[in-house]
């Protein structure tokens, strides 16, 4: 038994889905019948293998030439060459959308002379869809977007290709799913995060790129291009944020609430997090500490500032190690900044001789020695300089203080050069270098009996 609903056929005692199903495939095989039949549908299907072919044989024959054009140099690294190769991306589109276009001028005149052009119509979509084939395989690269093509966009495009997105939009629209006092349609929610996805990683690629360019402007301060850095990011996931919640359709009043959960939240129980984010901010406009500097702070913690984030900044110890410091650290305590100090420092290296040295010779040998060492400056009151210390208990100490630019000698970098050196003439010239030596008396010790013989 067939009960007739509609154009289809539902038999009797089966799911209300299978005899929609049945009732589309009877449609289609209707629609595919008065294609095979109709004089206009054969002109369509003539008109489509004329457009596909003049689409592949515009596209031989142009797109080497386009291919040359917009070819940049190697060395090219500007904002045209890089313009240039991003429309070179798009080249293996080429062919399906000159059928496209050329499709679509064909239904112009199928419908002006047969009143009708559903075959046509058809191709058109198709193309397109081949159009969305090819920019998910051979265009994406990113892992993301290529996931975000493969189960959005082509389902889409199918779905547009069989007429059928209409229909989908309105069962999804029909569909409502209820958060608390908000209430979204399946449509909604489903546009919304894939809008939301497509955004967050429009905003963290425009922010890569944004950071990159601002790291190459050499002419800015080291804080004032990581406080441009901070603003930039924090412009461009507001907005991306602001534009979702719009897509959404979600009222923007309604983020008051939220700010204002927020303020009650920092008042409570987030007065650390705000204050290391106000002190993060005032490190950036002051300058006085930035990327690359190396400080000391009281706690003993050293290090060179490897980068700085809304929270805290990270330290790089000499030993490779990372220690995460709360920007408040650095507004309340005391921080020694060696690189902000200057590009030249003072280190010492101690060594001592032995007492039967002629310590006046001392001087004259130990500080051309250490100035001959190639890192060691020696221009002016920045020449090494060796001064007796102190008549200690091996021998008799003296120290020389030696200038370098930077501050790499905070890991001994080149005090190991300047010890060798004073060792090496120290040696050459026949000076002992003592080492603890210790004289032991006895006294009121027995003397021992001896045997009578």
């Amino acid at each position: 038994m067939c009960e007739t609903k509609g154009k289809g056929c539902v038999m009797d005692g089966q799911p209300e889905i299978i005899g929609q199903a049945l009732g589309y495939a009877m449609q289609g095989w209707d629609l595919a019948k008065g294609w095979l039949l109709s004089p206009a549908a054969w002109s369509q299907f003539g008109l489509l293998v004329v457009a596909w072919l003049l689409a592949v044989l515009i596209t031989r024959r142009i797109r080497p030439a386009l291919a040359r054009f917009l070819t940049p140099p190697a060395e090219q690294e500007n904002i045209i060459a890089s313009a240039r190769r991003f429309i070179l991306m798009f080249l293996p589109l080429l062919m399906p959308l000159l059928a496209y276009g050329l499709t679509g001028i064909g239904e112009g005149v199928t419908r002006s002379i047969f009143g009708t052009g559903d075959v046509i119509a058809f191709g058109k979509r198709l193309f397109l869809v081949l159009a969305a084939r090819l920019f998910v395989r051979e265009i994406l690269t990113d892992p993301f977007l290529r996931a975000l093509g493969r189960f959005v966009l082509m389902p889409v495009a199918l779905l547009y290709l069989f007429d059928l997105l209409g229909l989908a939009n309105e069962k999804l629209a029909a569909i409502s799913v209820d958060l608390g006092n908000i209430s979204f349609s399946a449509l909604a929610l489903i546009r919304g995060a894939v809008s939301g996805a497509l955004l967050f990683w429009l905003g963290r690629w425009s922010n890569s790129q944004s950071e990159d360019f601002i790291k190459r402007q050499q002419e800015l301060r080291p804080a004032t291009r990581e406080l441009a850095m901070k603003a930039s990011q924090i412009v461009i996931f507001g907005a991306a944020f602001l534009l979702l919640m719009s897509i959404m359709g979600i009222d923007l009043t309604a983020i008051a609430v939220l700010g204002g959960a927020l303020g009650v939240g920092i008042g409570l129980g987030l007065q650390q997090i705000a204050a290391n984010f106000v002190s993060g901010v005032i490190l950036l406009l002051e300058g006085q500490t930035t990327v690359g500097d190396y400080v000391v702070l009281d706690d003993g913690s050293e290090g060179t500032i490897v980068k700085m984030t809304a929270r805290a900044a990270i330290l790089e110890t000499v030993d490779g190690r990372w220690i995460v410091v709360p920007n408040e650290d650095f507004i309340t305590s005391r921080v020694v900044n060696y690189s902000d100090a200057g590009k030249r420092h003072r280190y010492e290296a101690a060594f001592s001789v032995s007492y039967d040295t002629d310590i006046t010779r001392i001087p004259a040998l130990i500080e051309p020695a250490v100035a001959a060492v190639p890192e060691v400056l020696k221009d002016g009151k920045h020449a090494p300089e060796c001064e007796l210390k102190a008549f200690g208990e091996s021998g008799v100490d003296f120290s020389v203080e030696y200038w370098v630019d930077g501050i790499e000698d905070v890991t001994g970098k080149y005090q190991s050069d300047v010890l060798f050196a004073i060792w090496n003439v120290l040696r050459a010239e026949g000076v002992e270098m003592p080492y603890p030596q210790r004289v032991v008396h006895h006294r009121g010790l027995p003397t021992p009996a001896i045997p009578a013989a």
